[in-house]
């Protein structure tokens, strides 16, 4: 048992032990205080934690960005009607989840599933059947349900009719979206403008995939803007605080040089042409002869820009995208460039059908050819034969410098994404020759349209163009002007006056094979032509359908006032009508409308109408014919029962005449007509005819090659 002094001592040595631990805990209490309170110092003073300064964190925290969202410029004709602009449409999704209730216990969910599909079947493109199966899911409870195609891209009009329901459960997400009013109209030159997201951001933007929308994609879609502010907690937003805002910048206007009512004219004929023959490619381009102003162009395949139906197969801007070998049209290049070089002489004789060249043979699409004939007549007659005699005559060299003077072989710059600058195969002597009839040689339209001009403008060749000013979006003021712009002056102007004449006897001599291109009132300087197409593997498709087949036509002749070039490749021809035939009701049509809304001046020569009452089809058809005047039969009938105008009568050539026989008529195709052209043939007929408007007929309510009886109504919309 331990002693009293030994208790003592162990008592002092626990009261020593707790003051130093109390001691200690003191001291590391103190050390902790003054290190945080140091810490918070530096902090207050510093703003700055980490290397994150607290002010700069606290204010984003409490800042919220908005996105003022630029407005895309808009696209015109030349008239100022739009052809693309902004617009916003609309998704809509329905709402399931039944705990949703607005503050005063208002159902935000599908109470009405039965008549919710009603309504939405009433107004979207679904069925009620599909609409209810979309909102009563299986085995399933989602917060919300979305319609597919049916519940995307809906118009304002149609948001605000659905919404007029009061629909509980219902509602939209707004997205910017292009509106392209006109659907099929030069899609491919003027392009296509989609939403993209921008991976970083979220945010959603137009953005131009072809034509015009994305060559000028930077000038149409502005600069987005944006407005800070600062809000609490609790969403209020805080006094004294200033609120940052850089404004949006909208995108600039386009205008196009198109006219509209030319292009709606094309857009028909085309349809018309591509229904008949369903051919694997065509183009289509209206210019201006003096400036190279493009007033019209279309393309096929193509598709709707409203829909985008179709764009699928026709992402390619055949203008520029897209290379071919033009075939006996570039024999307006091989005349021309052997009459400026000082080589021809059209009366000198030479054998058609064959030639020989190095061992090879140069055929004339007629193998048996014309026996002797001259230069003049060769071309009129698309000799092969003769251009490739032009060549040599020429030699390599000179032709090689025309087809660059020409522009082939380079780009035309026109601004336009993918731009090709075409090929040449010009090391042997036959491959020399073949291009002179424009085998070998790969070209664009958009060169063809520009070689032309040297021909129709006198030897001064222009640069085709089809914007002619982008305006500010705000102030309308301009901000740039394009016009005509001379790019070279390959041939002189006496040349270009020779090649014309050489084309209208294309037109307008009896061995010519353009005379399906005459026009009513009008001189027309043509050349047509046929190339094989390549086969993808040095050589060229085999059969009746492995062909491209052109024009390029220039009227008035004696003063162009506009040039078009059409191609058309691989037809499926079916005995009918020729490629030419098909390719003059592009033709005509369309010029003819364009001189006549320019006012260009006609030559008129007047014949004396013959009487063909009680004659045969067959003779009164060649009558008519051989006075130069535009023949249409109603009727398959082998007699003649009535004509209009009656005989005697004084009538312009290629003025449109009418012999009706006997049985069998069939609505003929009328857009283009004049308003008395029509009720001629209705008078003649018996039809009535319900019209509206005045001018030439863009409408007929019987279709074509319906058949039709005395009493029958047409109704005919004139423009």
């Amino acid at each position: 048992m331990k002693d009293s002094s030994d208790r003592s001592a162990e008592k002092l040595n626990a009261r020593k032990s707790r003051k130093i631990v109390g001691i200690s805990l003191f001291l590391a209490f103190f050390l902790l205080f003054a290190f945080l309170g140091t810490r918070l110092l530096v902090i207050a003073v510093g703003k700055n934690v980490k290397n994150v300064n607290l002010n700069d964190r606290a204010e984003k925290l409490y800042t919220q960005t908005q996105t003022l969202k630029a407005r895309r410029g808009s696209i015109y004709d030349a008239n100022g009607n739009p052809i693309a602009e902004d617009t916003s449409t609309y998704s809509l999704y329905a709402v399931l989840d039944k705990s949703q209730r607005s503050l005063t216990g208002k159902p935000l969910y599908v109470v009405n599933k039965n008549k919710t599909a009603s309504v939405l079947a009433k107004y979207l493109p679904i069925t009620k059947k599909k609409a209810l199966k979309i909102l009563s899911p299986k085995n399933k409870h989602p917060f919300q349900v979305e319609f597919g195609s049916a519940g995307t891209n809906i118009s304002l009009l149609t948001k605000k009719k659905i919404e007029a329901k009061k629909l509980p459960g219902i509602d939209f997400v707004q997205k910017q979206a292009r509106l392209y009013p006109n659907g099929v109209f030069s899609s491919n030159l003027i392009g296509v403008a989609v939403s993209e997201t921008n991976k970083k951001t979220g945010a959603s933007n137009l953005v131009g995939q072809m034509g015009i929308e994305q060559a000028f994609n930077k000038t149409l879609s502005g600069r987005n803007g944006y407005k800070d502010a600062q809000y609490d907690v609790y969403g209020y937003k805080l006094p004294g605080k200033r609120q940052k805002e850089k404004p949006a910048k909208n995108g600039d206007n386009i205008y196009t040089t198109i006219d509209s009512r030319i292009q709606t004219l094309l857009e028909s004929e085309m349809n018309s042409v591509q229904s008949q023959v369903h051919p694997a490619g065509m183009n289509a381009v209206l210019m201006d002869a003096k400036t190279g102003k493009i007033v019209a162009a279309s393309q096929r395949p193509t598709f709707n820009a409203a829909t985008l139906n179709g764009i699928g197969s026709a992402w390619t801007n055949t203008l520029t995208a897209d290379t071919y070998e033009p075939g006996s049209t570039m024999k307006i290049f091989t005349m021309s460039a052997s009459i400026d070089s000082g080589h021809y002489n059209g009366n000198d004789t030479y054998e058609s059908g064959r030639y020989s060249i190095d061992g090879k043979i140069v055929p004339d699409w007629n193998p048996s050819g014309w026996g002797y004939i001259t230069y003049n007549k060769g071309f009129a007659l698309s000799s092969n034969v003769a251009m490739a005699h032009l060549e040599q005559q020429m030699g390599p060299k000179t032709w090689k410098k025309y087809i660059k003077r020409f522009g082939f072989l380079k780009s035309t710059n026109s601004g336009l994404p993918g731009e090709l600058s075409g090929k040449l195969q010009f090391t042997y002597p036959i491959e020399q020759a073949d291009s002179a009839f424009g085998q070998g040689i790969e070209v664009t339209t958009m060169q063809m349209m520009q070689a032309l001009t040297a021909v129709s403008n006198n030897g001064t060749m222009m640069k085709p163009y089809f914007i002619s000013k982008v305006t500010n979006s705000t102030n309308k003021k301009t901000v740039k002007k394009y016009g005509k712009q001379v790019v070279g002056h390959p041939i002189s102007a006496k040349t270009a006056k020779a090649v014309r004449k050489h084309m209208q006897d294309v037109v307008y001599k009896s061995y010519g094979i353009g005379a399906d291109y005459k026009i009513k009132g009008y001189r027309v300087a043509a050349k047509t032509g046929t190339a094989q197409v390549s086969n993808g593997s040095g050589g060229y498709a085999s059969g009746d359908d492995s062909y491209l087949y052109s024009v390029a036509g220039m009227v008035p002749a004696n003063n162009p006032r506009y040039v078009m070039f059409i191609t058309m490749k691989q037809p499926k021809l079916t005995g009918t009508k020729t490629a030419t035939q098909l390719l003059a009701e592009i033709f005509k049509p369309v010029i003819t409308r364009a001189l006549q809304n320019s006012n260009a001046k006609q030559t008129t020569v007047k014949r004396t109408m013959p009487s063909v009452a009680y004659q045969t089809t067959t003779y009164a058809k060649r009558i008519l014919n051989e006075k130069g005047l535009n023949v249409v039969t109603i009727g398959s009938g082998d007699t003649v029962l009535k004509q209009s105008p009656s005989a005697g009568k004084s009538v312009s050539e290629q003025k449109r005449v009418f012999i009706l026989t006997s049985k069998g008529w069939k609505m003929p195709r009328i857009i283009g007509w004049s308003k008395n052209d029509v009720e001629e043939f209705c008078s003649l007929t018996g039809l009535k005819l319900e019209s509206t408007g005045k001018g030439y007929a863009d409408s007929q309510s019987i279709s074509f090659e319906k058949s039709i009886s005395s009493g029958d109504t047409l109704k005919v919309n004139f423009e």
